[in-house]
């Protein structure tokens, strides 16, 4: 028998003790008849049960989410296909008014995403997530029957309200399904699914432009028409396909709804417990922590928005579109293996900072090349698409992992994420601002303020690295060892209290402290 092992079948003896009728938790505590099931397995047992329980959620949650996620992520960026297939010129557009049109999704996007996360957890995901990606999916469609400049501004800005609550929905659900050093293979794969589709997003819809004058419709008008289509058709097989927090998920027994409820508390404590109150929405925008990831995630957000853009291989005007649109292909492949090699280097060794400093700096080094090599050199170009393009994508992933990691308390982590994803999509505003079609071919501006936003992503990576380990440490001297998995009952019992401090104050506020309980420890 393993000590882990041992561990966790101590730690489900101890919570089959504990007493139920005062928790405040939306993940209730562990019925002492299952908890005690689960304490009666042998280790072999157990530790079978777990990795087959693992794996029935892995494939019940991750597909369907990495697929969600690549049609919203198709919905997004399609407009720059559609420009290259006549969109600008048809609708009589300005170089400004499609730079706007671009900008405004991100401008209703940002302003929706705390508000989401917050209805996602108070409702369920099962019928919020379908809702929203209907609700978009319709917006898209009618992108295809616009015929001038405002009508698309209205969608477009329409379409970023009803998807805002997609990627932070999806992240902020996911990390309350898997402990912290399982989460970012997951999340990361579904970022992946992201970049595949614009491997591949760009290349499907120049297929799709193809078709045009089918109906008295433009190729452009197909690109958003197919594509929206899709997506409602996938929007309603999702209140069927997707699935609520642990313990009200229909696809888990019983017994697994505890096993997985038993390993977040092992993992976190209480941390994963909660209520909703003004208190915790106060503690998140208090926090340190809090706009050091904001930055953090613009620095990696602003770029990924025009990094796979197939209009800088076009403007160095040696390449058709159809070309432009191939050789922005293999720079996805690539950033899919980054991605993936990032998530589970990441997972095995249980850090995530080293990787977000060393990425983020290999991203400036390509920006860099952007601002230096001259356009004669088409090869290098080339090479700094390549360098930039795998450098991002796993920032974004370790990112997201990371701030889910990292607070506690439910409401807390969705208010949290929430700015984080909101402040950081904000930097679809910037770009769409900085990219000018006048500053082509080279767009120096652009590449030079992308460049500053990777400085920013590798700055505010050091400090929460150094900052985190810093608070560890001085948890270690002050209290000694967090507990270890079997021990969660000292996070709110009389002993842990004493341990801790926290003397005279009621499970529900311990439970308020979310991450700055003195047992919580930091992942680095």
């Amino acid at each position: 028998m393993t000590t882990t092992t041992e561990e966790k079948l101590v730690g489900a003896q101890a919570l089959s003790g504990e007493d139920d009728s005062r928790s405040p938790s939306t993940i209730p505590d562990h019925k002492q008849s299952l908890a005690q099931e689960i304490a009666a397995m042998s280790a072999e047992e157990y530790e079978l049960a777990e990795k087959n329980l693992i794996w029935k959620i892995d494939r019940n949650l991750v597909p369907w989410m990495t697929l969600l996620f690549t049609m919203s992520f198709l919905d997004r960026i399609n407009i720059g296909t559609a420009k290259l297939a006549g969109l600008t010129t048809d609708l009589k557009l300005t170089s400004l008014q499609y730079n706007n049109a671009s900008m405004i999704f991100f401008v209703s996007y940002v302003a929706a995403e705390v508000p989401s996360n917050l209805v996602l957890k108070k409702f369920r995901p099962s019928r919020w997530i379908p809702l929203i990606m209907i609700v978009w999916s319709i917006f898209q469609t009618t992108m295809g029957l616009v015929t001038n400049y405002h009508q698309l501004l209205a969608l477009r800005f329409c379409l970023g309200l009803a998807e805002s609550g997609l990627f932070p929905g999806i992240s902020f659900f996911l990390t309350g399904w898997y402990k912290r050093k399982e989460a970012s293979k997951r999340i990361s794969l579904f970022f992946a699914g992201a970049v595949l589709a614009g491997a591949f997003g760009g290349i499907f819809g120049y297929a799709l432009s193809r078709m045009d004058g089918v109906g008295g419709k433009a190729g452009w008008s197909w690109i958003f028409i197919i594509e929206g289509l899709l997506s409602f058709v996938i929007g309603i097989a999702s209140i069927w396909m997707v699935h609520d927090w642990p313990d009200q998920a229909k696809f888990l027994t019983p017994l697994e709804k505890e096993m997985v409820i038993l390993r977040l508390k092992e993992d976190t404590g209480i941390m994963q417990e909660g209520t909703f109150s003004w208190k915790v929405i106060k503690r998140a925008l208090k926090d340190w922590k809090t706009p050091t990831f904001m930055l953090m995630y613009i620095g990696c957000a602003e770029p990924i928005y025009r990094l796979f853009s197939p209009t800088i291989i076009a403007a160095l005007g040696r390449f058709t579109t159809p070309q432009s649109l191939l050789l922005s292909t293999p720079p996805y492949v690539l950033a899919f293996i980054t991605t993936m090699t990032t998530a589970y280097l990441s997972d095995r060794t249980g850090k995530r900072g080293f990787f977000l400093m060393f990425w983020s700096a290999m991203a400036a080094i390509g920006y860099l090349l952007f601002l230096t090599v001259p356009i004669r050199y088409p090869g290098v170009y080339y090479f700094s698409v390549f360098l930039t393009t795998c450098s991002i994508a796993p920032c974004i992933a370790t990112v997201i992992v990371w701030s889910g990691n990292t607070f506690g308390n439910h409401y807390k982590k969705a208010t949290s994420m929430g700015l984080i994803f909101s402040l950081g999509n904000s930097g679809g505003i910037i770009s769409s601002q900085v990219y000018r079609g006048k500053d082509s071919p080279r767009f120096l501006v652009g590449q030079g303020v992308t460049f500053g936003f990777s400085c920013i992503c590798f700055i505010s990576a050091c400090i929460m690295y150094f900052g985190l380990r810093r608070e560890n440490r001085r948890r270690e001297k002050l209290y000694g060892p967090a507990p270890r998995p079997g021990q969660s009952h000292e996070w709110s019992s009389e002993e842990g209290k004493r341990k801790y401090g926290l003397e005279g104050l009621t499970k529900e506020q311990i439970v308020e402290l979310g991450d700055d309980h003195p047992a919580h420890r930091f992942i680095l």
